[in-house]
């Protein structure tokens, strides 16, 4: 499919600090690959019924030539307050979808699903539901950013997420989670992995996860970049860039969301794809350094790349889903997708998928000033062990 006559839309909800900083890096990337401004302001050609209409997947258009987002939630005004409503970026979001209570959830799963969560889960409901009635023609799904080790994070996401199954179908709409997971070096309350443990067996059943470790993402900026939170939180967005951008910009081989569902999930619980990104280079290496399609495609194989610590290569994959961009011939990317399968990896022989290639001509978007080097190609992979 090349194109499509209508960008279908998604609601991204942010939920915790975690959530919070990323939607700030994710909307700042968006933005960037749109030309919006940060008032909210795009170009005249782009408006609702214009023939670039790759911006309704996030945006929503407001009024002429002004543009919205579409959702963030947290429990602790704090977060909220400090992050959003004060960041370079707050006019991309509507004070009706900037929700907070009147406390945190203490680092606790329950306080976070039982308690904390009474007063505003009426509410959250209500303002997606009021999103999904303005210019919400063509709901692909929903994306959910948050982390597993806080109380709010954990236990409200389950109560989110369980309550949109309720209103809105468990297959009906897609639901992705971008849930970032806690790592004894840097766990910041001995409680972390108990919340994780819980909102990890209480969303089985609501969401497909794409799960992210501190410590993978740590390590690999440190392998080509500085370490810090700006770098940490691009690189979390560059993901969701990666995997959105077939809904957002034509391509040889687009693929859409329930695509990923039905190729790389072959049974309902089976659905915690493992996420891998390349190359990601400094500035200061870009002169010297560029990348075949094949090197970035080989090194999507290597446990440095991956998001999660852990050895795939001990067990067998049952799917693949490679996401390129710009300029890339699907032939080419074929030839080494062959390649590969012949002499790297070895996969189950129940399930015939294999690997699922999508080309896409939008280039990946740096932040001004970054420590990472803008690329001409790069490839995010999902797979599935």
């Amino acid at each position: 499919m090349v194109g499509s006559p209508s960008r279908c839309e998604c609601i991204s909800i942010h939920v915790g600090q975690a959530g919070v900083q990323m939607d700030s890096a994710c909307w700042e990337l968006y933005c960037l690959e749109h030309d919006t401004q940060r008032s909210g302001t795009m170009p005249s050609h782009k408006a609702l019924g214009s023939s670039d209409d790759s911006f309704n997947t996030f945006f929503r258009e407001t009024q002429p030539g002004k543009h919205a987002s579409w959702a963030v939630v947290d429990l602790e005004p704090a977060v909220i307050d400090d992050g959003v409503r004060t960041d370079i970026y707050r006019q991309l979001f509507h004070p009706g979808q900037l929700i907070s209570g009147v406390e945190d959830a203490a680092n606790n799963y329950a306080c976070g699903h039982y308690t904390a969560e009474k007063e505003i889960i009426d509410l959250v409901l209500e303002r997606i539901g009021k999103l999904l009635g303005l210019q919400c023609t063509r709901l692909q799904g929903f994306l959910i950013f948050h982390s597993s080790g806080d109380g709010t994070g954990s236990g409200f996401t389950f109560l989110v997420m369980e309550q949109l199954s309720v209103d809105y179908g468990k297959k009906f709409k897609l639901k992705l989670e971008f849930s970032i997971y806690p790592v004894h070096q840097v766990s910041m309350t001995a409680v972390e992995p108990y919340n994780s443990i819980l909102t990890t067996h209480t969303t089985l059943e609501h969401s497909d996860c794409f799960m992210v470790d501190h410590e993978a993402i740590y390590d690999l900026c440190c392998h080509n970049v500085c370490p810090t939170h700006a770098n940490l939180n691009w690189l979390i967005s560059q993901l969701v860039s990666s995997i959105t951008t077939f809904l957002r910009f034509d391509g040889a081989l687009n693929v859409d969301l329930t695509e990923f569902q039905t190729n790389l999930m072959p049974y309902p619980r089976i659905h915690f794809p493992l996420v891998t990104y390349s190359p990601i280079i400094s500035a200061e290496k870009a002169y010297h350094e560029q990348l075949s399609v094949a090197e970035i495609t080989s090194a999507y194989f290597e446990p440095s790349n991956q998001m999660v610590k852990c050895e795939p290569h001990h067990g067998k994959y049952m799917a693949c889903c490679m996401l390129c961009r710009e300029e890339v011939v699907p032939k080419n990317e074929n030839a080494t997708v062959a390649t590969i399968k012949t002499k790297r990896i070895c996969f189950v022989d129940w399930y015939p998928t294999g690997f699922k290639v999508g080309i896409n001509y939008q280039s990946p978007t740096v932040l001004p000033g970054g420590a990472v080097a803008k690329v001409q190609r790069a490839v995010c992979m999902l797979n599935n062990t």
